[in-house]
């Protein structure tokens, strides 16, 4: 360690004795305070919400059981949790609204469930809401009441109400718990208090904290805080528990209103479809519609093909009119006209036409023989006659048999027609009446799904959200925390001491060291000496000191050397009397100029007091001339100069010394006198002025100092 870090904790070095007792002390008191003050007790208890997209309520098998839940946000559902209805649910639950304290000096201590009495009260208005009853028991059965607010004592029994201003009173025995402690202690001095509606919320609201784990995470956190442990579990689990109850009542209402409705819903929907449902088959009767796609289909397929048809008949008819007028136009010459069997060709015609060629073939052949008035010749032209009259008559009966046929094919075309005049309305008015119908069947179908849905969510009284982490019962209190305080105390107290020392310190502004000589003056050290504990070594340290002043140039023969202090003799007297005899050990004839007249028990040839009276009329040269012819028969001569506060004799012998050598304690000259000492010299212009410093390094710690100061005090 460095003598700068060694200097800047000598102050904790010297006063450890002090930050020790300190420190004891702020401990004692701590665990005086942790004896009497409350404790602070918390539980905590986790609740997860339901998750309608992840876990088992999103499961089909789960989901339509709780289709009222939904993603709720976890800060709404910690205002819920926070709410003065669901608080006041569970407060009803808990026996919170009395309070019963047994009354001690100092604090008093809740009881809750270790109260060996219980006390009810009854009361017609609320002035003694909110205010503390004291109670006195005196035996077993009987007790003392001072009401709030009056100095009047009231004698009752236990078990039998008591009457007093505005209400009664009933105390009895806590029975379970004095049969758990026979033991117990009854008879004692008690407070209790029946706490209001709001004052119970206030106490409840604010030790009450509930947070998420998580703000992705659905997870709440239920903390309360009380001084009695089994108040905070108690308090935790039945919120919890009356949140979970109230999420259950709140659904099955809400389904059961729902089922209700939709019931309602459902026998509407019903009348409305079964409306629809008449007017759709009273509509089709009333038009003969079986199913218009089908019968429009089956009725343009019939009118299709009787136009086919039409169309044959049609050119069969042309082609016969077209045949009978050619056939009319030259039935002069039948047999010389050459008709087109296409439009006319069945086989009676055919043949026909074979035996006409074939007569005709045979009028050639006869009438080569025979004159066109024969026989013969007139038979044929008879059955050629025949033919052609015959096939001529055929032809116009097919005629007219094609042309009856084409009218009726028109007319059957021209009825089956007439089905599909209005068809657009009738079908936009099926298709209306059937959109109605479809409308209310949906309806009717979602409206029985939701009631069988809302009644499952009905009969299922389970709820997904979850207790997954019960509040217990707290073992050790929260607060105060006993190690942490004491610690804490500890730590500030030692601080607190350390200030003091620095404080102490800087207030006194000692020497204290070399180092603080070397910043505040110019002015050289001769020697150091330290704290001697050991009084045989004391000429040993000084003949050494004399030593180092030779190598200075300090010592030297005839020199006078002049030994000041500030504030007063006694503190160079030592250095004074010690430098003396070192100087006498090494036999040298040593001048003493007693100004503080400290060393008059010297022993030495040589002495002059000069705190005489005579000597205080020299002038400065006669008190120089005097010293300088003492010392014809001298080595060296020592001036035990008065320090410096004296007046200004002592500023007469530091100018006409050779060697001034200036006493600093270390313990005892403050650090401002290195300064004034330096202002001395420039204003006197003192020459060759040497600081001692005494006591180097010495760090007395506070207990030495102060058994010190004792014994100069008893001395």
């Amino acid at each position: 360690m460095s003598n700068e870090n060694v200097r800047f904790l000598k102050p904790i070095l010297r006063g450890w004795p002090i930050i020790i007792l300190i420190m004891v002390i702020s401990i004692f008191s701590a665990k005086k305070y942790l004896n009497y003050v409350t404790p602070m007790y918390e539980s905590t208890a986790k609740l997860k919400l339901a998750d309608t997209q992840e876990g088992v309520p999103s499961a089909n098998l789960f989901k339509d059981f709780d289709v009222f839940a939904s993603a709720n946000k976890i800060s709404t559902e910690i205002e819920v949790l926070k709410s003065t209805s669901l608080i006041e649910k569970t407060l009803k639950k808990l026996p919170f609204s009395t309070e019963i304290f047994r009354k001690g000096k100092v604090r008093s201590v809740e009881l809750f469930n270790d109260s060996p009495i219980h006390v009810e009260g009854t009361f017609s208005n609320k002035k003694n809401d909110d205010k503390k009853f004291l109670l006195q028991i005196t035996s077993k059965q009987n007790y003392t009441l001072i009401p709030p607010g009056s100095n009047k004592e009231l004698k009752g029994t236990f078990g039998i109400p008591l009457p007093i201003d505005g209400g009664k009173i009933l105390i009895t025995h806590n029975n379970n718990y004095l049969y758990s402690k026979p033991n117990a202690k009854i008879i004692d001095q008690y407070e209790f208090e029946f706490l209001s509606r709001e004052k119970l919320l206030e106490k409840v609201n604010k030790n009450l904290d509930i947070v998420s784990v998580d703000k992705d995470v659905p997870v709440i956190r239920i903390n309360f805080k009380s001084n009695v442990p089994e108040k905070a579990a108690l308090l935790v689990n039945t919120l919890a528990e009356t949140y979970i109850q109230d999420y259950i009542e709140n659904k099955y209402r809400a389904a059961n209103t729902t089922v209700d409705f939709l019931k309602k819903e459902i026998g509407q929907a019903n009348n409305k479809l079964s409306e629809a449902e008449n007017r759709i088959e009273n509509y089709r009767n009333q038009e003969n519609i079986i199913n218009i796609p089908q019968e429009t289909e089956t009725d343009l397929r019939k009118i299709a093909q009787l136009k086919i048809q039409k169309s044959n008949l049609k050119m069969n008819l042309d082609a016969i009119k077209n045949l009978n007028g050619y056939i009319t136009e030259g039935k002069d010459n039948y047999l010389d006209l050459a008709t087109n069997f296409e439009a006319f060709n069945d086989l009676l015609s055919t043949e026909m036409v074979k035996n006409m060629k074939q007569l005709q073939a045979e009028k050639k052949e006869l009438l080569l023989t025979y004159t066109p008035e024969h026989e013969k010749i007139k038979v044929i032209d008879a059955k050629i006659k025949d033919l052609t009259d015959y096939q001529t008559e055929s032809i116009k009966n097919t005629q007219k048999n094609l042309q009856i046929k084409y009218n009726d094919i028109a007319h059957d075309i021209n009825i089956a027609e007439q089905a599909f005049i209005g068809l657009p309305e009738k079908e936009k008015l099926l298709n209306i009446m059937n959109r109605e119908f479809n409308l209310y069947e949906k309806n009717y179908n979602f409206l029985n799904e939701k009631r069988i849905e809302a009644e499952i969510a009905k009969s299922a009284k389970i709820s997904f959200h979850k207790i997954i982490t019960k509040g217990e019962l707290p073992q050790h209190p929260i607060s105060p925390m006993r190690s942490i305080i004491i610690i804490v105390a500890a730590i500030m107290s030692m601080i607190a001491s350390i200030i003091l020392m620095y404080a102490v310190h800087f207030a006194k502004a000692k020497v204290n060291d070399v180092y603080t000589i070397e910043k505040n003056s110019s002015i050289p050290i001769a020697f150091t000496t330290p704290f001697i504990r050991n009084k045989d070594k004391i000429i040993h340290y000084f003949l050494e000191h004399i030593l180092e002043m030779e190598l200075k140039e300090i010592v030297k023969n005839k020199n006078i050397i002049c030994i000041t202090s500030y504030n007063k003799a006694e503190d160079h007297h030592f250095h004074a009397r010690n430098i003396i005899k070192a100087l006498q050990a090494q036999s040298r004839k040593i001048l003493v100029i007693d100004v503080a007249n400290t060393l008059y028990d010297i022993n030495t040839e040589h002495y002059i007091n000069f705190s005489e009276e005579k000597y205080l009329h020299l002038t400065s040269q006669e008190t120089q001339d005097l010293i300088r012819k003492k010392m014809e028969n001298v080595d060296l001569c020592i001036i035990n100069n008065e320090p410096i506060k004296k007046g200004k004799l002592p500023l007469l012998f530091l100018k006409i010394a050779d060697e001034n050598l200036f006493l600093l304690d270390s313990r005892k000259t403050a650090a401002k006198n290195i300064m004034n000492v330096e202002l001395l010299k420039d204003e006197y212009k003192l020459a060759n002025m040497w600081f001692v410093l005494n006591k180097e390094g010495y760090n007395p710690s506070l207990i030495t100092t102060i058994k010190a100061i004792a014994n100069k005090n008893k001395s």
